[in-house]
């Protein structure tokens, strides 16, 4: 009988856009494998060159990590369902029951009181008995650091200011841009080009006079990261990118400060706490990060506006939690959100003894160089990444320009998303995504006197994924257009909009 295998979005490029798919075998092993004849281009996701399982994709049986049962050698049940969980980004215990110190605020000697105007204001906080007086005095003591002012952050911010917390700090460097208010709701029109602390500030303090908002406008690094941790209780993890979130999460280790973490794609979304005492760390879950280009950016692949809205709203409550010493945290656990289907799944995690950071016998006892350990900047005895091109291989909006001036024989191929396509597009240009690309060579031009072929997407790292395969299937003239679409209407076509 056939094993159900959910393919996660990152992954349905390469299965057809399918979101599941059946696949024979008795073993997990052998159900990936077969999937994986199927559809060959899914390999590479999955399994390494040697033919290992990739450390940054974990695979399910139901609500089981496989690495805790028999890990390839698990063996399938009928109606056994398997789930692919790649990196985008035990049971169920409260507080009392681990034995251990609550990972909410460290004890203060005086706790503050609520004035007359906070009492009116947490109302309904305190006539509920799991917060109460002394659980909103506990909020308003509590100290909570968001890296991020962007679409996760921004219901974050905005619910925990809400909710008293008297001491809120956000790291953020970047402007608030047209892009950004689909889904950032800290920021209006009116702030465009503006700072976004700047923005988030004036925001929260409408929302919430009373409480402190602290900004760093600033990069978040292995240099600053422990002394802008160091005073706060909590850390909310809204980062967008892989150097950002292990560096985050071996901080939140090595200094003992629970991480609320959450992370977003498309239709898709994650959520669970890091690094609380005796649970697992985001390290647990995914020792290795993929390598650069391989699990497409938000920029990349989109995402649902509400989204952030959902999965940030479950970071602000897990934080309240911490903070109250109350509920049970989503440690041991990795929430799963399907806004497409409308549908919550759970995974159990489990603690890894040998993990590197949070393990029995930790061996990162200091912040590193995170953008080396995810490929982002190599170091120089490494081989440059596959996906890098060399110069013969690329070509500019300029020169591409003045080739179709001249009318000399170009074949553009287009390689992005129809939805995409139908924003801006190079005139006479051939739409055919990446992900079909294998499937529909036989539509390029090949052979003696065919014309060259330049390939292009929005900014050039999806088409330099296509050029790359193209000449790995014998192209030789075809060429990736630096920059994509982005570049074109910078420098050739300002008519045309931006997305």
């Amino acid at each position: 009988m056939p094993t159900k295998i959910l393919i996660p979005t990152p992954l349905r490029p390469y299965t057809g856009k399918k979101d599941a798919v059946e696949a024979h075998g008795q073993t997990i092993g052998e159900a990936l494998r077969d999937l994986t004849s199927q559809f060959a281009d899914l390999r590479p996701h999955l399994f390494t060159e040697d033919g290992r399982l990739r450390s940054f994709v974990n695979v399910y049986v139901n609500d089981e990590d496989i690495r805790y049962l028999q890990r390839e050698a698990t063996a399938l049940k009928p109606g056994d369902t398997v789930s692919i969980v790649p990196s985008v980004a035990g049971g169920v215990v409260t507080f009392e029951d681990r034995g251990t110190r609550s990972a909410g605020p460290e004890p203060r000697d005086l706790e503050p009181t609520l004035t007359n105007d906070e009492v009116k204001r947490y109302s309904r906080h305190l006539i509920m008995p799991e917060v109460g007086v002394d659980g909103q005095r506990k909020l308003k003591a509590a100290r909570v650091l968001c890296i991020g002012a962007g679409g996760l952050g921004s219901p974050v911010a905005l619910y925990l200011a809400a909710a008293g917390v008297g001491r809120l700090g956000i790291v953020d460097f970047d402007t608030v841009d047209f892009s950004n208010l689909q889904r950032q709701i800290l920021h209006g029109t009116p702030d465009v080009g503006r700072s976004k602390l700047a923005s988030a500030k004036d925001r929260l303090a409408a929302i919430n006079p009373e409480v402190r908002i602290d900004t760093y406008e600033t990069p978040l690094t292995s240099k600053n990261a422990l002394a802008l941790f160091r005073d706060y209780d909590v850390i909310v993890d809204g980062t967008d990118n892989f150097p950002t979130r292990y560096l985050v999460n071996d901080a939140c280790v090595l200094l003992g400060k629970p991480n609320a973490y959450g992370s977003i794609f498309r239709f898709e979304g994650q959520a669970s706490v890091f690094a609380f005492p005796g649970g697992p760390c985001y390290r647990c879950l995914y020792p290795e990060p993929p390598p650069p280009g391989l699990v497409p950016s938000c920029a990349e692949g989109g995402v649902l506006g509400v989204l952030p809205g959902v999965i940030g709203t479950i970071q602000a409550t897990e934080t309240i939690k911490l903070i109250l010493g109350a509920g049970q945290p989503l440690v041991g656990r990795l929430l799963l959100y399907d806004a497409f289907r409308m549908r919550f799944r759970e995974l159990k995690l489990r603690r890894d003894p040998d993990c590197p950071v949070c393990g029995d016998h930790p061996t990162i006892r200091e912040l590193i160089d995170y953008d080396q350990f995810c490929g982002v900047t190599p170091a120089a005895a490494q081989p440059k990444a596959k996906t890098e091109l060399p110069p013969e291989l690329e070509t500019t909006v300029e020169d591409l320009k003045a080739r179709l001036d001249r009318r000399d024989a170009v074949f553009i191929l287009d390689v992005r998303e129809p939805q995409e396509y139908q924003i801006c597009r190079i005139a006479g240009s051939t739409l055919i995504p990446l992900g079909d690309l294998p499937n529909r060579l036989a539509e390029l031009p090949s052979g003696e006197g065919a014309p060259e072929i330049v390939v292009h997407c929005k900014s050039g790292a999806r088409s330099a994924k296509a050029v790359r395969q193209l000449v790995d299937r014998g192209f030789t003239r075809v060429r990736n257009l630096k920059g994509g679409i982005l570049a074109w209407i910078d420098r050739v076509d300002p008519s045309q909009a931006k997305y």
